[in-house]
């Protein structure tokens, strides 16, 4: 339990599964006021909202699909008419969306790579800070990935540089809203187990990811979300702003 985002309004982007789903409802238990937005299922976010209200929050369902920039907008627009205000944006939807090289890649993929990992987050980021900026407060976590500091595996190439492009431009933003009262940071998951690797990456290839990390297993979902949760809340940290917090069981350092 975090005290002081109790009350506060929070929207999280692919919030019906995995780690949209987890940070979700640890702002539930915080008390917190969640949208919970979902593409595709109503049924996974339904559940997660449900379980929100159970662990002691309020939720609202939002859809959109988060290529569409317009759409994006949309989802913070509905989560201040639902709540007043948005004081927390966690930017998690993403996708690896397949496994290509540039040999047989089409730009069309690439586009979409990008507009699901890198433009939703400019256009939720622009959506959002006039709002924060206003009332002078807000905290806004871009996800990123360990694969924007190591390359990714194999066929990942696009997602990567996908990722690379949040880090970079969650430090720029970082700067130009601190004396606005904004602080942007971000989290960089390592391998964790979640529906995207369950349609993406073979067990066996799993298994040597797992044997690569020190701790020596694969990271879940809530192992992400205490960070989440941290970078949110004014009282832990406050005068943190312009980081990219590794979470990945020492699989990369420094």
């Amino acid at each position: 339990m975090i005290d002081d985002l109790r009350g506060k309004a929070v929207l999280v982007t692919g919030a019906s599964s995995g780690l949209g789903a987890a940070a979700a409802v640890a702002f539930g238990r915080c008390g917190a006021m969640v949208a919970v937005h979902y593409n595709r299922s109503k049924d996974g976010a339904e559940t997660t909202a449900a379980t929100v209200r159970t662990a002691g929050g309020e939720a609202v369902v939002l859809q959109a699909d988060v290529r569409d920039t317009e759409a994006v907008a949309g989802l913070v627009a509905a989560t201040v008419e639902a709540f007043g205000s948005i004081d927390v944006l966690v930017n998690n939807a993403g996708d690896l969306l397949g496994r290509h090289t540039v040999e047989d890649v089409t730009d069309e993929f690439v586009l979409d790579v990008f507009k699901v990992n890198a433009l939703s987050v400019v256009a939720a980021c622009r959506a959002a800070v006039p709002v924060m900026r206003a009332r002078r407060e807000g905290a806004i976590i871009n996800l990123s990935s360990v694969a924007a500091r190591s390359g990714g595996s194999s066929g990942t190439m696009f997602y990567a540089a996908a990722k690379s492009y949040v880090s970079s431009i969650t430090r720029s933003m970082a700067k130009e809203y601190a004396a606005d009262g904004i602080r942007v940071n971000g989290v960089a998951p390592g391998v964790i187990t979640t529906p995207i690797h369950d349609r993406f990456t073979p067990p066996a290839v799993l298994g040597q990811l797992a044997a690569a990390v020190p701790m020596q297993r694969l990271g879940v979902a809530d192992d992400v979300a205490g960070t989440i949760l941290y970078l949110a809340s004014p009282a832990l940290s406050g005068y943190v702003t312009g980081e990219m917090v590794e979470v990945n069981g020492g699989l990369w350092m420094g």
